[in-house]
Formats: C-alpha cells, structure tokens, sequence
C-alpha cells in the first residue's frame, strides 16, 4: 500500500486526539529503534518526549517482545478472577520498588482509568466524597479524570463534569500567585493557601487530595522542598487519603524510580501507567498501603475491570521493569538531566525568550516568554486559534528539523527516553535551539 492510501485510510476511518479533523497530516510512522521513530519515506525524528513521555526504554526493545510472545504461547487472557503467575510477579515487584507500605496493586488499561478507579476507592474507603486536585495539572481524559485535573481541554465537556471536585493554585514559583521572592516561600504560601481550602471546605467532606508525583504536561512545575511532606502531614491530621499520580513521572522519569521519592513521602494511594510498560503495551496500576489493603480484607471493594490484570500487559511491564532496574536507567536518568541543565543554561544566555527551565531528571519543559522582566508568554496559556502563530511555527520547524516532541503553547518539553546518548541528547538540543530562534523574533526588549 502506498504511503498516501495510507495515510488516507487512517484520515478517512479514524479520529485522532485532540485534533479538529480537517487538515491534519501525521507522520507515517513505519518502524522505531531506540530514541528514533522512521517514517515511510525513510526520514526518521529523533523522539525527544519519549512519544507522550512514556517510552522509557526506548522503542523496539524485543525483550518485550519475546515475554509478550512467551506469555501468549501459556495465556492471552483469562478474567480478572482467576490468579496467574505474571500478575503475581508483577505485583510483587511493583510492592518492592514502591515506597513505604505500598503493597497491592489493582491493575487498569492506562491512568486515567487508574485514576477513575483511585477515586473511587478513596470514597468507598473514607466514606467522604471531596476530591482537591491543582488546577495546573492533567489527570487523564475520561470524565471523572479531565474533571479532576485543571487542564482546560475539560472546558467543552465541563458542564456534565463529575462532581465535589475543588482546585487549588500551585506553588508555581516562576508565576507564583503570590508573587513570592523564592521557591521556598512560594511553596509556604501554597501550602497555606491549600490549607484554607481543606478548613473551609469541611475537612471531614475531603476523600483525598490528589496530586501528581512530579508536573508534567501542565509545565513541568517544580515542588518546593517542604511541599509535599507538608501535604502528606495535613492528610494525617484530617484523615484525608493522598493519592499520587506517577503516570508521566513514575519508573525512574526523574532521576528516582518515582517523583514522589524526591520528597521522601509515603502516599497512601499511587496512580501508574506510561512508564510501567514503556508504551509497549496498555496497562495502568493503582497501588495502596496495607492499611488501605487491609480494610478490604473484609470488606467488598466493589471495582472491577474486564481486562484488569491483563496477562500479556502483565509480561510486558515486568519485563519493562528489570530492563529499567539491570541497566540502570532511573541513575542514567538523573545524570542525563543534569548535563541538560547545564547545557540549557548555556542556550539561555544565546536565547533571551527563554523565561526559565524547569526539570527534574529527563522530564523538562522550557518556557518562553516575550520579556523576562514581564514574563509575557510567547503564546497565552489556553490559547486560541489565532494566538497560536509562535506555537506553530515552533512546532512545524522541529518537525522539519527531524525531531518529534511536545511543544504546548509557550512550552518546549524535553523528555527523551532514559537511555538517549550524549550525542542524541546534543542533537536534541542543537535542533531546540534553532526551533527557539523563532520565539526570539517576538521577543521585545
């Protein structure tokens, strides 16, 4: 079949995500090696977001495909009722590389079915109904996770949107609402800010708060030091249950196997997918505590799933996991990061619309502004239409230039797979550079 019938069959039978329909010309994607995805017409684009930041050891390792392969030559799929030895193995290695108590996993499709599902379970478990969730932060796109996270592509299904969900502001301390002089005092008058929240709106109505491990597509959006312990302190204090979703910030993302271990916090429930099989295959996970566990010894816990514990899933992640554990990528991880840190310091005194950068490990974003005095974004978040020239001149020339990765208003996300070289990183970079030229034509000194 030629490349256009290609093409044209996937336009003409199939809806792409967040897309109006009309126009759209994908890459053609023919086969993908490491950190690089080929085309049909031979061109290939060094992958620097790891696709949607979850390819994170890299494409067409065939160790997945060979346990995937062994899997399905024992058992494709039995339901979520029967035991089978890849489900066991898996739980027990998520059990070891989680931290705290986090012992008994429930497997999902992907996070955001995850999340829908750690939802619920922080109702059933409490008896309370409040969830309080940051506004800059994406949760997934099924109802009860768009309603959940503040991301604005929640507008145009908002109006049926799942219920006693509150927002709060995060410690954003590049615009920190509170226009505080340091990371640290942003991050003090977030908590606060989030503790006026939790008393006004009856501690003893609040199921869980739910946060992410580590920012990620809402603009990688660094913790303060003190944040999330203080978090995991007024959860206590209230008896609310903190739930943390690693879904874009799990399996060694950030430099740990998990952001959350960054701040040496125990949550109570822990959301994951992406990362758990690197894309390979669709599975999600939702861990608890024994405490969590424990309750439902005797009592029903009413969720289920047709393809929980998905036996071929299964295979994939744990064969995922001791390639992520044997080769050392969460350690590659951290010291890939801070070479790109200092690399981008580097571009931000050639670049003067570069506003900041913010990352942890390989999961970064540069934000680019108009002026760094007013810190005027080259591109307003939510933009419309016809706000979006910059974006989509930026997005275009990186595409050209032979790079794929996630350009977001005025954001540019560096996210490569845990194992990319130094010299795919430099290239990366290099292409980055010549993409931010054009943010540099708008900048207004």
């Amino acid at each position: 079949m030629s490349n256009q019938q290609i093409i044209q069959d996937n336009l003409d039978y199939t809806l792409f995500s967040w897309a109006k329909q009309g126009g759209l010309n994908p890459i053609n994607a023919l086969r993908a090696k490491g950190s690089y995805v080929y085309d049909r017409d031979g061109k290939k684009y060094l992958d620097f977001s790891s696709q949607l930041m979850n390819v994170n050891i890299g494409h067409g390792d065939q160790r997945i495909t060979d346990a995937v392969t062994k899997q399905m030559q024992e058992v494709s799929y039995v339901y979520p009722g029967m035991a089978t030895d890849i489900r066991g193995q898996l739980g027990k290695k998520i059990a070891e590389i989680t931290p705290g108590n986090l012992t008994k996993t429930f497997f999902t499709l992907g996070g955001a079915e995850a999340i829908e599902n750690s939802i619920k379970l922080a109702r059933i478990y409490t008896g309370r109904h409040k969830i309080i969730t940051h506004y800059r932060a994406y949760h997934g796109a099924t109802y009860g996770a768009i309603s959940a996270g503040g991301d604005p592509r929640k507008f145009p299904v908002d109006s049926q949107a799942m219920p006693n969900v509150v927002h709060v502001e995060n410690p954003y301390a590049y615009r920190c609402p509170w226009n505080s002089d340091s990371i640290e005092q942003c991050g003090e008058r977030a908590f606060a800010h989030l503790e006026r929240i939790v008393k006004f709106e009856n501690p003893d109505s609040i199921a869980a708060i739910l946060f992410e491990g580590e920012s990620g597509s809402s603009g990688c959006i660094k913790y303060p030091p003190m944040y999330l312990k203080k978090v995991r302190e007024l959860c206590d204090a209230y008896g609310i249950l903190f739930i943390d979703d690693e879904t874009m910030s799990g399996f060694g993302r950030t430099g740990k196997m998990f952001g959350i271990d960054h701040h040496e916090v125990t949550p109570d429930i822990m959301v994951m997918a992406k990362g758990l099989t690197s894309g390979y295959l669709p599975l999600g996970a939702m861990t608890v505590t024994d405490t969590i566990a424990n309750h439902f010894n005797d009592n029903p816990m009413v969720l289920g799933l047709t393809y929980s514990a998905h036996p071929v899933s299964c295979a994939a992640a744990l064969a995922n996991l001791n390639i992520i554990l044997e080769e050392g990528l969460v350690d590659k991880a951290a010291k890939m990061g801070s070479y790109i840190e200092a690399e981008v310091e580097k571009l931000k005194a050639k670049h003067p619309s570069i506003g900041d950068f913010r990352n942890t490990g390989l999961l970064g974003c540069i934000e680019l502004v108009k002026n760094r005095e007013t810190k005027e974004p080259v591109t307003p978040w939510n933009a419309k239409p016809d706000e979006m020239e910059v974006t989509l001149k930026m997005a275009a020339k990186v595409s050209e230039l032979g790079m794929f990765t996630f350009v977001r208003w005025n954001w540019i996300f560096i996210a490569p797979p845990l194992n990319v070289t130094k010299e795919d990183v430099d290239k990366g970079l290099n292409i980055i550079s010549q993409v931010i030229e054009i943010a540099d034509q708008y900048y207004i000194s």
